[in-house]
C-alpha cells in the first residue's frame, strides 16, 4: 500500500487564493488523524467531516495513523475549503482511487456528513489562483469557477459520485444548467429629483470623473435621494473592474451573479461601524472592509458627522491610493479599494443651520460639530457643495428633471475620453498627464497661482481642481483645455461648503 498521496486545493487570505498541496500520510499504530500545516479550528475539524463523509458514501476508513500536511506549512489556513482535496487523497493513499486521477485537478469543496459536496466562501479568488489546473467544485459554486476562466471546471455533488468519476466508472456529470437571467433591479431615476439644479450637476460631475463628493445640507434637502441615484449613472464595469470587484464580494461571502458582477455596487454603512467593518481586518480572519466592498462602484456615508472620526481618518490612504493594508498579528493583506465616496452630512447638530429663525446651535456648537472632519479628510472631496431643500412650488408643480438613461449617456462620453487617456476615470489621472492632456490657458493659470498664494487650495486640491475641470471639459464635449470659465465653476463645485463656517484649517 502506498504511504503518500498529494492533492491541489486552495486557501483564501484577504482577498487572494493561494494554492495549498494536501500530501496525506498512513502507517501502522493507534487510529489517529492530524492535520499539521498552521490550520484554524474549522480546518482541523477537518478529520471529524472526512470521515464521516468517506464513510456515508460507502467507501473504506482502514484502521490506522493518518497525518494530513498542508503545504506550504508557514501559510495560515482557514475554513473548510481543503476538505474535499484530503478526502481524495486520503482515498488515494488507502488505493481506493488511482493516484494518477488526481494529477492536474484541484479540488475545492466542504463536504456534509452525509458526502455532500458544498460550496466555500471565495470561490471566484480561489479557482483564479487555479487556473493551470481542471478545478471541481460543487454544482452551486460552478458558474463562478467558470468565471476565473481556469482550465476546466467540473462540478460534483457527493463525494461518492467524485470517486466513481476518478475511478473511470462513470463519466463527468453534466454541468448544472445556466440559471435564469435574474429581473432587472429597478434603479431610481434621477428624474424623480425635482429642482435642486446645482446638485444635480455634482452629481453627474462626480459620476463622469470618479469625483469624491460631499453635499451638506439640512434635512430632507434630498442628499440621500442624489445619492442612491448616483449609481445608476455609471458605465458597466470592464472585465477587468468587474473581477476585481467580484472577487472582493466572492472572499466576503456576498451573493454573486452567474459569472461576473458588472454592474457598479452601492454600499451604505451605518454610522455605528467599527473601523475593521468599515476598513478591513478582523481578528481570526482578515476580512475586506465596506471600503473594499464598494471597489469600483459608490461607499455611500449617510450623516457622515456621527461617524467617529477615527474611522473616517483611516479612511484617507486609501481615498489616495486605490488599496487599504491591514496588518494584523496573524499576517498581512492588501485589499482594492478604488471607489467613489459620496457623504452627506447636516450643517449643525440640529440641521437647520441657515434657515432664519430655525437653528437652536450656538456658533460654538456648529464648529465643534463640523470639526469632526479633519481638514485632510475635507480636502479629499472633489466636490462640496450646499444642498438646500427645493422650492415649494417645484415640488408642487411636480416638474421632473432628466431622466437617468439622459444623464448616464453623457457620463459614459465622458468616461470613454477618460479611456482614451489610460484611465478608468479623470480622477486617476497623475500630475504629468494632467499637464499634456487639460493644459491651462494663461488666465486659469493666473486664477490657480492667485489661491495657492493666499493658502485656499492645497498642491492636492491644485490637481483636484484640474481633474474636475477636464471632466467638465468631456461632458461638454469641448477640447480638453482648462480655461477661466470651466476652472471658475469647478473651484465653485469645491469651494461651497466654505460658505457654511467650516474650519479655516479645512478650506
Amino acid at each position: 500500500m502506498p504511504m503518500l498521496a498529494t492533492a491541489t486545493a486552495a486557501t483564501l487570505i484577504g482577498v487572494d487564493g493561494h494554492v495549498i498541496t494536501v500530501e496525506v500520510h498512513t502507517s501502522s499504530g493507534l487510529p489517529s488523524f492530524t492535520i499539521v500545516g498552521l490550520p484554524d479550528a474549522a480546518c482541523r475539524e477537518a478529520r471529524d467531516r472526512v470521515r464521516a463523509a468517506v464513510l456515508s458514501s460507502g467507501l473504506k476508513w482502514p484502521p490506522g495513523r493518518v497525518t494530513v500536511n498542508l503545504a506550504p506549512s508557514g501559510l495560515r489556513k482557514g475554513g473548510a475549503v481543503l476538505d474535499l482535496a484530503i478526502a481524495v487523497a486520503y482515498l488515494a493513499v488507502t488505493e481506493q482511487l488511482p493516484a494518477a486521477s488526481l494529477r492536474d485537478k484541484a479540488f475545492l469543496g466542504e463536504l456534509g456528513l452525509d458526502g455532500a459536496v458544498r460550496s466555500v466562501v471565495g470561490v471566484l479568488p480561489l479557482a483564479d489562483a487555479l487556473r493551470d489546473r481542471a478545478v471541481v467544485v460543487a454544482p452551486e459554486a460552478y458558474h463562478v469557477a467558470r468565471a476565473a476562466e481556469p482550465r476546466e471546471v467540473y462540478a460534483v455533488g457527493t463525494l461518492a459520485q467524485l470517486a466513481d468519476v476518478l475511478s473511470n466508472r462513470v463519466p463527468w456529470p453534466d454541468p448544472p444548467p445556466d440559471p435564469p437571467a435574474p429581473p432587472p433591479v429597478p434603479v431610481p431615476d434621477l428624474s424623480d429629483v425635482v429642482g435642486q439644479p446645482s446638485a444635480r450637476r455634482a452629481v453627474e460631475v462626480a459620476a463622469a470623473g470618479g469625483h469624491h463628493l460631499l453635499m451638506l445640507g439640512p434635512p430632507g434637502a434630498g442628499k440621500t435621494m442624489l445619492a442612491r441615484r448616483l449609481v445608476g449613472l455609471l458605465p458597466e464595469l470592464s472585465r477587468q473592474c468587474a473581477m476585481e470587484a467580484t472577487r472582493v464580494q466572492s472572499a466576503a461571502g456576498l451573493p454573486l451573479p452567474a459569472g461576473l458582477a458588472t454592474r457598479p455596487i452601492l454600499r451604505m454603512p451605518h454610522h455605528t461601524a467599527t473601523m475593521a467593518a468599515l476598513v478591513g481586518g478582523g481578528s481570526a480572519a482578515i476580512r475586506p472592509g465596506e471600503i473594499s466592498l464598494a471597489h469600483r462602484g459608490v461607499l455611500f456615508l449617510d450623516e457622515l458627522g456621527e461617524f467617529p472620526p477615527t474611522v473616517l481618518d483611516a479612511m484617507r490612504q486609501p481615498l489616495e491610493e486605490g488599496v487599504v493594508r491591514v496588518s494584523r498579528s496573524s499576517g498581512a493583506c492588501s485589499f482594492p479599494a478604488r471607489f467613489l465616496l459620496v457623504a452627506a452630512m447636516n450643517p449643525c447638530p440640529c440641521g437647520q443651520a441657515g434657515r432664519p429663525n430655525s437653528c437652536r446651535c450656538s456658533d460654538v456648537a456648529r464648529q465643534r460639530y463640523l470639526r469632526r472632519l479633519s481638514g485632510p479628510l475635507l480636502d479629499r472631496f472633489d466636490l462640496r457643495i450646499q444642498v438646500q431643500p427645493p422650492d415649494p412650488d417645484q415640488l408642487l408643480d411636480g416638474i421632473r428633471g432628466e431622466p437617468t438613461a439622459v444623464v448616464a449617456g453623457r457620463v459614459a462620453a465622458a468616461r470613454e475620453r477618460a479611456a482614451s487617456r489610460g484611465v478608468e476615470a479623470n480622477v486617476e489621472l497623475t500630475g504629468t498627464q494632467l499637464e499634456q492632456f487639460a493644459p491651462l490657458t494663461p488666465a486659469a493659470h493666473a486664477a490657480l497661482r492667485e489661491r495657492l498664494r493666499g493658502g485656499l487650495l492645497s498642491g492636492r486640491g491644485l490637481h483636484r481642481v484640474r481633474c474636475v475641470a477636464l471632466t467638465l471639459c468631456d461632458l461638454a464635449g469641448h477640447e480638453p483645455l482648462i480655461d477661466a470659465e470651466r476652472l471658475d465653476e469647478a473651484l465653485a463645485l469645491r469651494a461651497s461648503v466654505g460658505k457654511l463656517h467650516v474650519p479655516a484649517a479645512a478650506a
